[in-house]
C-alpha cells in the first residue's frame, strides 16, 4: 500500500514538472510574439508596404580651425575639428514623378541619433546644416544641434528659406545634416611652417592626429509621416570617410557620392 501512495506521489509530481514546464514554454512564447509583435512588426509591417526610399547619400569630410596667434616662425591654432556635412535624398519608392497625398511629406522627424562607434578624440556633435552652407567649414547654428528628437519645418511654397530646417513637401530638397567634431586640439602650435598652412584636412596631420582617434559611425532614424496620415520609417547608418581607395583626408578633403536603396517600411 505504502508503495502505491509512493509511485503516486511521484507520478503526481512528475505530471506536475512536466504540466509547469509546458505552461512555461507557452508563455515564453507568447512573450515572443508579443515582443516581436510589437518591437519588430510595426516597423517592417506585414504587407511590407514601401512609399519612400533614400536613394542617394553625399558625404563631404573635411577640416577646419580657428587661428589664435601667429609669427614667423609657428602659429598656434584652437579648436581644431573636423566635420561631415551629409545630405540625403529621399525619393518615391514607385519612381513615379507624379506627387500625391500618399508620396508627399505631411511630418518629417529624425530621432534615436546615436553614436555606435565614437571618436577617441574630440567633441562630436551632429546639427542640421543649411543646403546653402553645404562643405563649408563654417560650423552650424546651435539652434539646430541634435541630440535625440528632431522636426523639420514641411512647406509647399515655392521658395523657402533652406538654411532652415525646411523640407519641400513634394521631396524637392534633400536632408541637409553636419556632423562636427569640435575640440580635436586647442591651444596647439605648430611649428613646422616650411609649407603654406592650408585650413583643410591637411591640418590634421600637421597637428600630429591619427585617423583612427577620429574614426567614427552614427545612426538616427528617419520618421515619414504622408499627408494620409500614415507613418513610416527608417534607420540611417553613416560611417563618416576620412580616407578611400585613392587617397584620405590628410590631402584635402573627401567627398564620397552612395547610390543607395533605404526604403522605408510603414508601421502605421
Amino acid at each position: 500500500m505504502n508503495k502505491s501512495k509512493t509511485i503516486l506521489t511521484v507520478i503526481t509530481i512528475v505530471l506536475l514538472v512536466v504540466v509547469f514546464f509546458l505552461a512555461y514554454l507557452l508563455f515564453y512564447k507568447y512573450v515572443l510574439k508579443i515582443e516581436f509583435e510589437n518591437n519588430i512588426m510595426p516597423f517592417a509591417n506585414k504587407n511590407a508596404e514601401t512609399v519612400f526610399k533614400i536613394d542617394k547619400i553625399v558625404l563631404f569630410s573635411n577640416c577646419d580651425a580657428k587661428r589664435k596667434t601667429a609669427s614667423s616662425s609657428n602659429f598656434t591654432i584652437e579648436n581644431l575639428y573636423q566635420y561631415t556635412d551629409i545630405a540625403i535624398f529621399i525619393n518615391s519608392s514607385s519612381g513615379t514623378e507624379e506627387k500625391n497625398l500618399k508620396n508627399t511629406f505631411k511630418k518629417v522627424t529624425l530621432n534615436n541619433f546615436n553614436f555606435t562607434n565614437s571618436p577617441s578624440d574630440g567633441e562630436p556633435k551632429l546639427y542640421f546644416k543649411g543646403i546653402n552652407q553645404f562643405s563649408k567649414s563654417d560650423l552650424p547654428n546651435e539652434e539646430y544641434l541634435i541630440n535625440d528628437s528632431f522636426d523639420f519645418e514641411i512647406t509647399s511654397e515655392n521658395e523657402a528659406d533652406l538654411n532652415k530646417p525646411i523640407l519641400y513637401n513634394n521631396l524637392a530638397n534633400p536632408i541637409t545634416l553636419s556632423y562636427v567634431n569640435n575640440n580635436i586640439k586647442s591651444d596647439f602650435t605648430i611649428t613646422d611652417t616650411s609649407s603654406p598652412i592650408t585650413y583643410d584636412g591637411s591640418l590634421l596631420k600637421k597637428c600630429n592626429i591619427p585617423l583612427s582617434s577620429i574614426n567614427c559611425k552614427l545612426s538616427f532614424d528617419i520618421y515619414i509621416t504622408n499627408n494620409l496620415d500614415e507613418e513610416f520609417k527608417s534607420t540611417v547608418y553613416v560611417d563618416i570617410p576620412l580616407e578611400n581607395e585613392n587617397n584620405s583626408i590628410y590631402d584635402g578633403s573627401i567627398t564620397l557620392k552612395q547610390n543607395t536603396n533605404i526604403l522605408f517600411y510603414r508601421y502605421k
